[in-house]
């Protein structure tokens, strides 16, 4: 039995002895692994971290060498690269082939434990959806050349799509890379914002328009960052996940080898869209726990809190109040693990159809389920979750995280518009080809 009884709203119910059906002894012990370096590299600290605004040099250095960032990848991990590696296992003796998109959604959650987006950004997020795109389109040659440093840790990738004025709108990407006259490089020119870890990163896995005007002119480039004659890269003060780097870069004529182009030259859009599901879903569920975080924190304050005579949870008003946002909460995540669970047995080109327009929804509704559960807290919490420091700091902070899940990733607005873009789409493609085989039944 457990040493202490946990506060409601504070754990999933798979995590609160509660049965499940979709996790499996490999899914229990990798949690426990989880917990315990989250526990040990991020926890005595993350709240100072990110009060300060920023992670120690060598907290990313860390994670590589405990290879716990090799779990930001989708599943499938990239088995062999990671064998040639010789990274036969994960922490805890997990083998990299037994790795499924539920250990990711344990990983994932158990790092924003922290009640913050940025001491967990500040290690995962380049790796989280900068090599992707690398190892999913590149080619051999230019995963030789890039992969093994950046699995290890000794590079560092960022993801760098978003510009000043072109966010959700992906096909409006202004950034240009022209080939020079010899036909072996691009001169690079534009700028990039808003970009997570771009001040720590050797590389950035990068939207170029290589062509003319709308998704069809876009490219994906691995452009290099530090230390590059034209790049110039400050950090950019942010509201939220202020400890994660997040980064104004600017592109003066920088010169990229042609074959550092990922995968086919025009092909930018879909590598992109792809490419997002993976982030958004990521999104979903560390944004799930931090309104787990905050709501479970108002709780246990409330217990305590005594106001005209009574405590806080004793008042009906406060009831309905953690009532309405726990069934929110625990709606969300009822439906992140069945999301997740669907993605352990489609295929990647099934996934992609059928549950891309569903991704962007559950990431729009992750952020309304945040803005709910943080700002409750806040209130509950009164003056102190108005406080930045004390016993309400964690509503405070976690309340400035609603903008950073509502916009990043795909602004709620167009999430939404695009998810029933895309069940629409997918339904009448599909009625179309039930007429076409009912045509051909009645044919033969």
């Amino acid at each position: 039995m457990s040493k202490e009884v946990q506060i409601p709203f504070s754990e999933p119910s798979w995590l609160m002895g509660l049965p499940s059906a979709y996790y499996n002894d490999s899914h229990r012990k990798w949690q426990k692994t989880c917990r315990a370096l989250v526990d040990e590299l991020l926890m005595p600290n993350a709240h100072e971290w990110e009060m300060q605004g920023d992670v120690p040099p060598n907290l990313f250095s860390k994670f590589a060498a405990a290879n716990f960032l090799i779990p930001n990848l989708p599943a499938p991990l990239p088995v062999a690269w990671l064998h040639k590696l010789h990274i036969p296992t994960l922490p805890g003796g997990l083998a990299i082939e037994d790795f499924d998109y539920m250990h990711t959604l344990i990983y994932v959650d158990e790092m924003a434990r922290t009640g913050s987006s940025g001491p967990p950004g500040a290690v995962t997020t380049g790796m989280a959806f900068g090599v992707p795109p690398i190892l999913k389109f590149g080619s051999q040659e230019l995963q030789e050349r890039f992969v093994p440093d950046l699995l290890t840790g000794r590079k560092r990738i960022c993801i760098a799509i978003t510009e000043p004025g072109a966010g959700s709108d992906v096909g409006n990407i202004q950034t240009t890379a022209e080939r020079t006259e010899d036909g072996k490089s691009f001169l690079v020119n534009g700028m990039k914002k808003w970009i997570t870890n771009g001040i720590w990163s050797d590389y950035a896995s990068m939207a170029v328009r290589t062509g003319g005007p709308g998704p069809s002119g876009l490219s994906m480039l691995v452009v290099p960052l530090l230390n590059t004659p034209g790049v110039t890269m400050r950090r950019i003060k942010v509201g939220g996940q202020t400890s994660a780097g997040t980064t104004l870069i600017t592109l003066e004529d920088v010169l990229v080898p042609v074959a550092n182009l990922i995968g086919a030259e025009g092909a930018g859009m879909r590598y992109i869209m792809q490419n997002f599901n993976h982030e958004r879903l990521t999104i979903c569920i560390s944004v799930n726990r931090l309104a787990r975080v905050a709501l479970s924190s108002a709780l246990e304050y409330c217990m305590r809190r005594e106001a005209f005579g009574k405590t806080l949870v004793e008042q009906p008003v406060v009831r309905h109040r953690l009532a309405k946002c726990g069934a929110q909460l625990e709606a969300h995540w009822a439906w992140m693990e069945q999301f997740t669970y669907s993605m352990t047995v489609l295929s990647e080109a099934d996934a992609n159809r059928e549950l891309g327009g569903l991704t962007a929804l559950a990431k729009a509704q992750a952020g309304s389920v945040l803005e709910v559960c943080a700002s409750t807290a806040v209130l509950l919490f009164g003056g102190n979750g108005y406080t930045k420091g004390g016993q309400g700091a964690v509503a405070e902070k976690i309340f400035r995280e609603i903008p950073g899940a509502r916009i990043p990733g795909g602004s709620e607005d167009v999430m939404l518009d695009l998810a029933i873009r895309q069940l629409v789409k997918n339904f009448r493609a599909k009625t179309a080809e039930l007429e076409k085989s009912r045509s051909r039944a009645v044919k033969l």
